[in-house]
C-alpha cells in the first residue's frame, strides 16, 4: 500500500524546478566538467563526517556505506560519526585545517553552512546536480534549504551546497497508554492540547519531557508555540534573516508568555535546563511523560522503546482543520569541502546515499526519506504516523524554517535567551528585545 497521505508532497517534489546557480567569487568552485563513473576514478580515500549516531540513523548510514563500498571497492570510506553538538563544535576548526574531511554533514543555518560558504570552505554542487539530475527528484522548496549566494549572505537562493537524505518536522510524541488512563483523546485543537497538559498534571503525570542543557531543544518547543501565535510569513522572514519582519510584535511576545506559563504550571520536568536532550527523550521512552515535543528523527528510537504505546501528530492548530504551520524542513545536508581530494568521488558518495535505492533503506530503518516518499511501502506503527504528518505538512505547504537559521549568531542568541526566559531570568519583553537586536543588526530595517 502506498503512502496516500503523501501524494500532494510527492507531486510538489516531482514538479518543482531548481533555480539557477551562480559562480562563486573567490571561494571554492566546481570543476568545469564532472565524472559520474565512480568506478573509473582509480583508488580513492574518502573521509566522511556525519551525525547519524542514533539507532535508525546509524543503521541506515552503516548499511548505505556497506553498499557503497561493495559497489565501488576502489573508494575506501573512512567514516567519523559524531553527535550533532560535537560535530557543530569540531567542524569549524576542521575545515580551516589541512586535514579536513572530504564530505560533511553541515547544519544549513547561517552560523554553520552560511559561514562555511562565506569562507570558501564548501564546494557548490550545481554541476553534479545537473549531471545526476537531482532536480527531477528534489524540489526547489527542498533545495532552497541548502542554497546560498557565493558570499554566504543570501540564504535560500544561489548555489547548491548540500543535499539532505531526510525530511523532518517537529511535532508531538504522545504516550497512548497514559492518555487512555487519563481519559484524554489525542488533541485536535491547541486549546485541547493545553487542556491535556493540565489534566496530565492534575492526574499526577509529567505532562511534558524536556532536556534543554544543549539549549537548542527549547528552540523547537518555542517554535511550536510561536507557530500558533505568529503568521507563517512573518516566521519565514525572521527565520531566513530577511528584512521586513520584527521580533517585537504582540504575537511573538504572546508566544514567549505562553511558554513561561507552561513553566509556571509545572508542565515540564524539574531541572529541564540542566538535563541533556538524549536523557530526556530516553526517559520519555521509558514511559516517563505524556508528551514530548521533538522531531521526526527520534521515530526509530521511540518506536523501539515504546512499541505500540507511542504516537506522533502535528501540533494541532487553533481550530480543528486549520491549515498547519509547522516547524521543519530537511535534515542536515551532506556537503563537499574545498579540501576534498577527489571531488567526483565525493559527489558520487552524496549521490549514492540520496538515490532512490537509498530512500528505500532509509524507510526500512525507520527514517523519513525527503525524496521519493510516496514510492515507499507504507510503514507500520509510529512510522505510519510520521509519514502521514510529514505528508500533511508538505502537501498543505505548512512548513516554516527553523528559527536559528536567521543570522550567523542566532543559534547561540536564541538558545541562551530561551534558557534565561524559561529560568525566569528574563521577561518575555526582554526575550524578544534580545532577539530583535540580533535580527535587526543582520537583516537591517
Amino acid at each position: 500500500m502506498k503512502v496516500v497521505a503523501l501524494a500532494a508532497a510527492a507531486l510538489l517534489l516531482a514538479t518543482a524546478c531548481a533555480p539557477g546557480s551562480e559562480t562563486p567569487e573567490g571561494g571554492a568552485s566546481a570543476p568545469s566538467s564532472v565524472k559520474t563513473d565512480a568506478a573509473s576514478l582509480g583508488d580513492v580515500s574518502l573521509t566522511v563526517w556525519d551525525q547519524e549516531v542514533r539507532g535508525g540513523q546509524a543503521a541506515q548510514m552503516a548499511e548505505l556505506n556497506k553498499q557503497f563500498q561493495a559497489k565501488y571497492p576502489n573508494i575506501k570510506l573512512k567514516r567519523v560519526s559524531r553527535s550533532f553538538d560535537d560535530l557543530k563544535t569540531t567542524l569549524r576548526l576542521a575545515l580551516s585545517g589541512n586535514d579536513a574531511p572530504d564530505v560533511v554533514q553541515a547544519n544549513n543555518g547561517r552560523s554553520d553552512m552560511g559561514e562555511f560558504v562565506k569562507a570558501g570552505q564548501l564546494v557548490p554542487l550545481d554541476e553534479w546536480a545537473k549531471a545526476y539530475d537531482w532536480g527531477s527528484r528534489y524540489a526547489a522548496s527542498v533545495m532552497q534549504y541548502s542554497r546560498y549566494s557565493a558570499d554566504g549572505k543570501t540564504f535560500g537562493e544561489g548555489n547548491l551546497y548540500g543535499l539532505p537524505q531526510v525530511g523532518e518536522v517537529v511535532g508531538l510524541y504522545y504516550n497512548k497508554e497514559k492518555l487512555t488512563k487519563l481519559g484524554i483523546q489525542p488533541p485536535t485543537t491547541w486549546a485541547e492540547f493545553e487542556d491535556a497538559l493540565a489534566k496530565a498534571k492534575a492526574g499526577g503525570e509529567l505532562p511534558m519531557q524536556l532536556g534543554n542543557l544543549d539549549k537548542w531543544p527549547a528552540i523547537h518547543v518555542f517554535g511550536t508555540v510561536q507557530d500558533k501565535t505568529t503568521p507563517a510569513d512573518q516566521i519565514t522572514t525572521l527565520a531566513f534573516g530577511r528584512p521586513g519582519a520584527s521580533w517585537k510584535t504582540p504575537e511573538n511576545t504572546k508566544a514567549a508568555e505562553n511558554l513561561v506559563s507552561w513553566v509556571d504550571k509545572g508542565y515540564f520536568n524539574s531541572g529541564f535546563n540542566g538535563q541533556g536532550y538524549d536523557p530526556a527523550w530516553q526517559d520519555f521512552g521509558k514511559g516517563n511523560g505524556v508528551f514530548l515535543i521533538a522531531g521526526t528523527w527520534l521515530q526509530a528510537d521511540l518506536q523501539k522503546a515504546l512499541g505500540t504505546k507511542v504516537g506522533f501528530m502535528l501540533p494541532p492548530g487553533t481550530d480543528a482543520g486549520a491549515k498547519p504551520v509547522i516547524t521543519g524542513g530537511t535534515g542536515l545536508p551532506f556537503a563537499m569541502t574545498n579540501k576534498a581530494k577527489n571531488k567526483d568521488a565525493a559527489a558520487a558518495y552524496i549521490n549514492f546515499i540520496t538515490s532512490p535505492d537509498a530512500m528505500k533503506v532509509l524507510t526500512a530503518t525507520g527514517n523519513l526519506p525527503i525524496a521519493d516518499t510516496a514510492q515507499q511501502q507504507e510503514p507500520a506503527g509510529l512510522a505510519k504516523d510520521v509519514f502521514a504528518a510529514f505528508g500533511t505538512a508538505v502537501g498543505e505547504e505548512g512548513l516554516v524554517p527553523y528559527l536559528d537559521y536567521a543570522t550567523p549568531t542566532m543559534y547561540d542568541t536564541l538558545g541562551a535567551a530561551l534558557q534565561d526566559l524559561m529560568a525566569k531570568k528574563a521577561t518575555p519583553q526582554q526575550f524578544v528585545d534580545k532577539l530583535e537586536a540580533d535580527y535587526s543588526k543582520f537583516a537591517g530595517k
